[in-house]
């Protein structure tokens, strides 16, 4: 509670019978010109005001705002509440029972170490889609996540009962954001007597979802989110805000992901890294609240810190539909109105910068094949298609196989490869171009594969083949109109008679229980099942790599012949690597689309002109015949949803099912860690830690790790997905009796270190420029005579014996990406001091400094190829001893020696942003820099 009050903002706001304390921003001159978001931060600082970290002088600075300014002046913003998931929520609670044990051996006391703000974790990350296109799929992979993960889920029961103010959503619940929006969002917040703007920090970069509700969060990463549970402020720069102005309204046929496409090509081009997005204008009342948050939720996709939406009456509606209460719903809009947070469309505030849209010029889209703001228009995407496969295949250009009848192509496959026994799978020729059956060359780079399959019969695989097509992730899986489309056009291409092609691995992973519901009462399950799009499971699955391996002879087919398959999904994230091992190419698309591409099951295809097949008078279909109008979607979401499904299903939304209830639970105020855990493991961020940091020091002889180029994500580097045989990840278990068939994901195995180094930098699609031509988890080791090919890890271990340090040097846009937390603890662990790009984004840059790794940039307009950097150098970094002294300077001096002697010489721009940034490399990390001062105060 604070105890200055310079403004003499505190005041009482009296809602129906109640009466609670708040701190008025109108008792401070300026705050009422200020965009929403602002306000929102201006409320913070008033009602946390202390004297020290937060000052007079930091309210004025907020009231006084300068639209135009670049951001100088660092505040200090408490968020109300901390969200996780489980794959990043899981080394959070790990490194606080580790921290109960530092303090207690730095001779303080354990219980200190609590979250001082309610933290509530949803496991929606662990759920693997072994089972698909069943009946009992749901159940079965439900049942293998249990098997696979019950060490965690034992670790997170604990950590409920041991932590003050910490809950937990057992598994098969729903996505992280969407629990939030449908439950656990406040909106408005109340404790100990206090109301006031209900705000967030999360270990998920899409917490942006909630935007959308008008709540002010965003995703930081774990150490960041465990520094926030413990009361630690977050450090950040007044943000300029950039002003996005909606007009008009969606037209017919096309959907929320379409307009969330069109605004992330849009902002992306823009700029908005490290700045707010607000939503503002008359067009902002039509949009339901559904679509706002899918746009809140892809903010990460633009590259901005948020993407919000004020409190209005959809905001109040959408409160009620999903079940909150007539005193929560009657105190967010008193609140809002009394602190001028209600949004009026004909007041425009002051923006840093301004875009405009006007929602009747969307038009449907995808994005691929490997960035979300790589957005193609739906009528060009073959096109757009048959030129990227270039990218990934050196096959020569061939047929126009997808768009030959399979009769042929079986002929001339026949002809030419002759299967001797027809339930036997055959493959052709790697270098079979079927010529004879071409309509004509298209330019388009053809290698058509005869799969012959007990289960799923014949069919021909070629290049494009839509091999995954998951309705999954939190950004679409909220909104009923993309939900509720897809399946009227599922029904439609049923009564059709129309399938999904035999080779698509079909999923459906609700956001929440509640759409299976609004499901089964319009009666649209059995279409949905009859193309294959059987419940998988409620979580987050194909759009993080719980894709889970396709048919066995698909991926032989695919791996063996070097096939270039495709995915489409309705997610965020398309990265490289990131869906499938055995998929090079990844498509975002809406949930309708997703269906629409598992009937065409090929992305070369044309959707206006190329028929999904005919019905049953041997007439050509068409998408357009089958896509439902929006009357039909608005209908079927009236009759269909209601506030009880919301109440029923979050009735016991902590409770769990039976299998949750009946883990055994340890005890105690510490954990008892397993000496033979593979799963969790004492994290080491605490070993020798003393209670005064030692002097940091200059970088000397540090050779290079990795060089890496333009827009390597964080999901390039963190550990993510499947457990590759060989790998020393895999290894590690080996070592470890774990058997190939329970190695699990890495994301399940974020709770041990251990797997964890192993899996970074690791991703089989990074490409390290030590090495030509090589893509995957290596580097050169220069322990070694004449610096030979050797894995990331077994290089770190070498280099660290023998007391080098290493750096790691990038190109542009070098961190974006959802996989935060082990992207910058992996970094550190394996001996990485310093990474140099040309630039950063915004949270894998405070990550690094988190965990005690000084981020560099290369000066203006220079590279490491335009220093001539190859990699093989040594560095030297001087400068850093500065911030001993209490400074942070902009440059240091780096020199770089090749092995002839010869020297490169640049000044690296320091990217340590803020004091409170400089503080926590001081003390090797945030962590520390928490512990520590927990003990002294």
């Amino acid at each position: 509670m604070t105890t200055i009050d310079t403004f003499g903002a505190k005041g009482t706001l009296e809602v129906g019978d109640r009466s609670y304390e708040i701190f008025r921003l109108s008792a401070v001159p300026g705050t009422e010109k200020l965009p929403y978001a602002l306000k929102v931060l201006a409320e913070n600082l008033l009602r946390t005001e202390d004297g020290a970290n937060i000052t007079a002088d930091h309210i004025r600075a907020i009231a006084d705002w300068d639209p135009s300014a670049q951001p100088n002046t660092e505040i200090q913003f408490t968020p109300a509440r901390v969200i996780m998931q489980d794959f990043t929520g899981v080394p959070c609670v790990v490194d606080l029972a580790t921290m109960r044990e530092a303090v207690t051996t730095l001779g303080g006391d354990p219980n200190k170490v609590n979250p001082l703000s309610p933290a509530e974790m949803v496991i929606d990350h662990s759920v693997i889609l072994d089972v698909f296109g069943t009946a009992d799929a749901f159940e079965r992979n439900v049942d293998l996540e249990y098997q696979r993960n019950g060490e965690r889920y034992q670790f997170l029961r604990w950590g409920q009962g041991a932590f003050d103010d910490f809950k937990v959503v057992p598994p098969g619940t729903g996505i992280v954001h969407q629990v939030n929006i449908e439950y656990l969002a406040r909106v408005v917040m109340v404790r100990n007597g206090q109301a006031y703007p209900d705000t967030c920090v999360g270990t998920d970069s899409h917490t942006t979802m909630v935007n959308g509700l008008g709540v002010l969060g965003w995703g930081v990463g774990g150490i960041e989110a465990e520094a926030a549970m413990l009361g630690q402020p977050v450090s950040m720069l007044i943000p300029r805000v950039v002003g996005f102005k909606l007009t008009g309204e969606i037209q017919p046929g096309v959907t929320a992901t379409d307009v969330v496409l069109t605004v992330t090509d849009m902002l992306r081009k823009h700029g908005v890294v490290g700045k707010f997005v607000e939503f503002y204008g008359k067009g902002v009342a039509e949009v339901p609240l559904a679509n706002r948050a899918t746009l809140g939720n892809m903010s990460p996709e633009f590259g901005s810190t948020a993407a919000i939406f004020p409190i209005d009456e959809e905001t109040i509606n959408y409160l009620r539909l999903t079940g909150r209460t007539d005193e929560e719903l009657a105190l967010v809009e008193a609140y809002a109105k009394e602190q001028g947070m209600w949004h009026d469309a004909d007041h425009e505030p002051a923006y840093s910068e301004y875009l405009e849209l006007d929602l009747g010029t969307v038009v449907p889209s995808i994005a691929g094949p490997k960035r979300p703001q790589d957005r193609i228009l739906l009528s060009e995407s073959k096109v757009a298609f048959r030129k990227d496969i270039h990218n990934y295949t050196s096959d020569p250009e061939g047929t126009d196989a997808a768009a030959t009848p399979h009769s042929k192509l079986d002929e001339a496959i026949e002809e030419s490869f002759p299967a001797s026994d027809p339930a036997e799978l055959s493959f052709a020729d790697d270098d079979a171009v079927i010529a004879t059956a071409a309509n004509g060359s298209t330019g388009r780079p053809s290698k058509p594969i005869r799969v012959r399959s007990a289960e799923r019969g014949d069919f021909i695989l070629d290049h494009g083949a839509v091999a995954v097509a998951g309705i999954t992730s939190c950004t679409n899986t909220s909104n009923p109109s993309v939900m509720i489309g897809a399946a009227l056009l599922a029904r439609n291409a049923v009564e059709k008679g129309l399938t999904s092609k035999p080779w698509v691995k079909t999923n459906m992973a609700p956001g929440s229980q509640v759409v299976s519901d609004y499901y089964e009462k319009a009666g649209l399950w059995p279409y949905l099942e009859k193309l294959g799009f059987y419940l998988g499971g409620y979580g987050c699955t194909t759009c993080i790599g719980n894709t889970g391996p396709l048919p066995e002879e698909i991926s032989q087919a695919v791996n063996d012949n070097d096939l270039t398959v495709t995915a489409v999904l309705s997610g965020n994230r398309n990265f490289e690597g990131r869906i499938s091992p055995d998929v090079k190419m990844n498509y975002l698309a809406s949930p309708p689309l997703v269906i629409a591409y598992a009937l065409a099951g090929t992305m070369d295809f044309d959707f206006e002109h190329d028929s999904l097949g005919t019905d049953k008078d041997g007439k050509d279909v068409f998408l357009k015949d089958i896509w439902p109008s929006s009357q039909e979607i608005d209908d079927t979401i009236k009759s269909a949803i209601s506030q009880d499904m919301f109440r029923k299903s979050y009735a016991d939304v902590f409770k769990g099912d039976e299998r949750w209830r009946n883990l055994p639970t340890p005890a105690g105020d510490t954990f008892a860690w397993a000496q033979d855990s593979t799963y969790v493991r004492k994290a080491p961020y605490f070993d020798g830690m003393e209670l005064e940091p030692a002097p940091v020091e200059d970088i000397k002889g540090a050779r290079v790790l990795a060089l890496l180029g333009d827009s390597v994500t964080t999901d390039h580097i963190s550990p993510a997905g499947p457990i590759k045989s060989g790998t020393p990840a895999a290894q590690y278990l080996d070592a470890h009796g774990v058997e190939r068939k329970d190695y699990n994901s890495l994301g399940s195995r974020r709770g041990n270190h251990e797997v964890m180094i192993r899996g970074t930098f690791a991703n089989i699609r990074l490409r390290n420029q030590l090495l030509d031509d090589v893509s995957g988890g290596y580097t050169r080791d220069f322990t070694q005579d004449g610096g030979p090919q050797a894995f990331i890890y077994d290089a770190s271990q070498n280099y660290q014996a023998a007391g080098i340090p290493l750096v790691v040097l990038g190109g542009k846009e070098y961190g974006s990406g959802s996989s935060r937390d082990w992207a910058a603890k992996g970094t550190r662990l394996l001996g990485v001091r310093a990474v140099i790009t040309e630039s950063f984004e915004r949270i894998h840059r405070s990550n690094l400094i988190g965990m005690g790794v000084i981020p560099l940039q290369f000066p203006a307009g220079e590279s490491a190829a335009s220093l001539k950097l190859d990699g093989t150098e040594t560095f030297d970094i001087e400068g850093i001893t500065q911030l001993n002294e209490g400074k942070t300077p902009k440059t240091l001096k780096v020199t770089a020696t090749k092995d002839n002697g010869d020297k490169v010489t640049f000044d690296a721009v320091v990217r340590i942003d803020t004091p409170g940034e400089a503080d926590y490399y001081r003390n090797g990390g945030i962590l520390q820099f928490v512990l520590r001062n927990m003990i002294n105060g």
